[in-house]
């Protein structure tokens, strides 16, 4: 087949034919990192045609069958081509077997080695864009809407989660299960997927009664409330604001190691970094609130209503931004939403006047276009129509378009029925402009009185310390503000004067935890007269805090190394291990402290960096093994094994790491010995940066 005539069966295909119903029968075998399924769709004919194509990449296919008749077909690498004589308003039933070794969007962790332990062991799928057709045999367009009923079999000791309801779960033999799950509503194929591991999971119920299945791993049971503390508060959120019944059976957040981003939408089965797991002191430095909410809000603005092309993608990231803000400005409070608008203004605002601005209206936009200027278009927009105007509009948008597919013309045409307005101008200014109209946006931002109080403040920055020091003094009153309290001490950073130590005295006993934050990040020098107050940073609850704290005391004052390494000796910190990582540096550069453990604490850093882990912590652990010099034969090999890491910013970190390093004569011929037990794409790797 030609690949002209390819191309124009696959054109325009979801005209001619409607799939209503894909029920798949999965097996998936991760030691092999294959999957073997036999699909069957339930289609309609639009209109008549002679052939039918379904995405399946480099997949091999048989038993292909027409209404259980044998049928003839063509296969290509990037799917599968039905040839017959398809007449206008048939029902037919296909079925076909396929097996496959994806190459991308499902990720097999920790498959390879036998002696890693069941528990940190996953799969995860990724099909955002058109990658599910890696797995499964199905449309990729977004405008194909079909209902997926999916059975899995895996291995019998883990759990598997994917879309819908789990109708039920059974032992077929000693070493696998089956799961069955059932959608009740169509959806598109980019939505599909599913996770696999050793996974518990409590239940929350929302107020409308939608079950929200909160998934953790054993070892993390003590991270399972203040990571979902919200979730249940937000659907009750989000289902008021919205007006409109979460569209799906249930709700499952399910954390995985080592994903390629923050979180994805799937339908009812949202999967999210791993990473976001987090304590109740790691809480208030980085916590899942946004992510979560994000990944709610487009259960409806992307999952429900879909996009009909890249151009109208702010339809979903625009959207989920903003209802993701609103949800956070009902936890966190109004100075927080309008801090964070104003964060994002400042950085479009920048874009624009660098001239890398970018219109909402393309498929082109980067994220801080889809998300943060669509999240500000919105805002805006809520603010011209009014509020009230602007739910019935979101509401009747919702209601009409429900399981279909939209552009931006028919969100508008709801709105201006829904306010009276002619939004004409409005989307030349705010979805076809390029420019980010900064000044419409300060006036918005001026309606919050934090947010002038913050301007005013922030105009000082140029100004005195004695000229403004009364002023910097009563915005330390107590309570203070979080964000003017920071704005206060960034403001103090470089003075050394008894008017700056009594600010900072004041910041320090204001018990701000955000406040002695900016004071750990920012001060430059610490003087003697608050050297007991710095100190007591080291038992704020901030992770963030601690780290930045006990090198900067590990620095300033030699004397107390030892107490200051005793003190943090037992604090992991975050996902990545920031403040043992700073600890386990820290320890092997200071000759007083337990030298007789050097080797030890050497071997623990540098384990850090074995694949094993999720590459969060071996980034990390790399980091810090650059900054000692220190790179031994395992960590190096590791460092090799991640320039193909599926995670693409950690991919580009270890390649840039290695460059550095081949520069580095003793390094390189370390590198070249070690590559000689690896994969030959590794070695082949290296070699190609060495001739280069």
């Amino acid at each position: 087949m030609s690949l002209i005539h390819a191309q124009k069966i696959r054109d325009n295909q979801v005209e001619r034919f409607d799939f209503q119903k894909v029920d798949a029968h999965l097996k998936i075998d991760p030691s092999r990192k294959k999957i073997e399924g036999n699909v069957l769709y339930k289609i309609e004919v639009l209109y008549p045609d002679d052939s039918l194509f379904i995405n399946g990449n480099n997949m091999h296919f048989e038993n292909v069958q027409l209404d259980g008749k044998s049928i003839d077909f063509s296969v290509d690498t990037e799917g599968i081509y039905i040839l017959h004589d398809f007449k206008v308003n048939d029902s037919i039933s296909l079925s076909l077997n396929y097996e496959v070794t994806p190459k991308k969007a499902v990720y097999f962790i920790n498959w390879n080695d036998p002696d890693i332990a069941e528990e940190e062991r996953q799969v995860w799928t990724q099909g955002q864009g058109k990658y599910t057709s890696s797995w499964l045999p199905s449309i990729d367009d977004m405008n194909e809407k079909a209902e997926f009923d999916l059975n899995f079999e895996f291995p019998v000791s883990y759990e598997l989660i994917a879309n819908g309801e789990n109708i039920s779960s059974e032992i077929i033999n000693d070493s696998v299960r089956q799961w069955k799950f059932n959608m009740e509503e169509p959806m598109s194929s980019y939505l599909v997927g599913f996770a696999a591991g050793k996974y518990h999971s409590k239940t929350k119920t929302s107020t409308s009664g939608i079950e929200i299945q909160n998934y953790y791993l054993r070892q993390d049971s003590l991270l399972l409330e203040p990571t979902y503390r919200h979730s249940a508060e937000i659907m009750d959120f989000f289902e008021q604001e919205i007006g409109i019944a979460y569209p799906w059976t249930n709700y499952k957040q399910i954390p995985v190691r080592d994903f390629l981003y923050a979180g994805m939408e799937n339908t009812g089965t949202t999967i999210f970094s791993e990473s976001l797991m987090v304590d109740s002191i790691g809480y208030h430095d980085q916590n899942y609130v946004n992510v979560n909410a994000h990944e709610l809000a487009h259960q409806w603005f992307g999952n429900l209503v879909t996009e009909k092309s890249g151009k109208h993608h702010w339809l979903h990231e625009g959207f989920a931004t903003y209802y993701a803000l609103l949800a956070e400005k009902e936890i966190f409070g109004e100075d927080y939403f309008y801090w964070k608008l104003y964060q994002s203004a400042e950085v479009l605002k920048e874009l624009s006047d660098s001239g890398k601005g970018q219109k909402l209206l393309s498929s082109t936009g980067s994220s801080s276009t889809y998300y943060q200027k669509g999240a500000w278009a919105l805002h805006i927009l809520s603010e011209k129509v009014g509020e009230e105007a602007f739910r019935k509009g979101i509401k009747s948008y919702l209601e009409t378009y429900a399981f279909k597919n939209v552009e931006t013309d028919d969100f508008l045409a709801e709105m201006e029925l829904a306010s009276g307005m002619d939004l004409s101008q409005y989307k030349t200014d705010w979805l076809e402009q390029s420019a980010f109209k900064a000044n419409q946006s300060l006036n918005a931002l001026r309606e919050s009185e934090f947010i002038k109080s913050y301007l005013e403040l922030a105009a000082l920055r140029e100004t005195p310390l004695e000229t403004k020091h009364e002023y910097l003094d009563k915005t330390l009153d107590f309570p203070v503000n979080d964000y003017l309290g920071q704005e206060v001490v960034y403001q103090l950073v470089g003075e050394n004067s008894d008017l700056s130590r009594s600010l900072y005295k004041k910041a320090f006993e204001s018990n701000n935890l955000y406040v002695r934050q900016a004071i750990a990040t920012s001060m430059q020098i610490i003087p003697q007269q608050l050297q007991s107050s710095f100190e007591s940073l080291l038992d704020d609850e901030s992770y963030l805090t601690i780290e930045k704290a006990l090198f900067k005391l590990w620095e300033r004052f030699p004397q107390k190394k030892v107490d200051y390494l005793e003190k943090t000796r037992n604090i992991d910190g975050f996902y990545n291990k920031n403040v043992r990582m700073l600890w386990l540096t820290l320890s092997l550069v200071t000759a007083e402290f337990e030298p007789e453990k050097t080797s030890e604490y050497f071997e623990e850093l540098s384990g850090y960096t074995n694949p094993s882990n999720p590459f969060e912590v071996r980034e990390n652990a790399f980091g810090y093994l650059y900054q000692l010099g220190a790179f031994n034969e395992a960590s190096l090999e590791s460092l090799l094994m991640a320039t193909d890491h599926h995670a693409y910013r950690f991919r580009d970190f270890a390649r840039q790491l290695l460059d550095e390093l081949i520069a580095n004569e003793e390094y390189r011929e370390k590198l070249i010995n070690v590559s000689a037990d690896l994969e030959e794409k590794h070695s082949r790797y290296l070699n190609s940066k060495i001739s280069s």
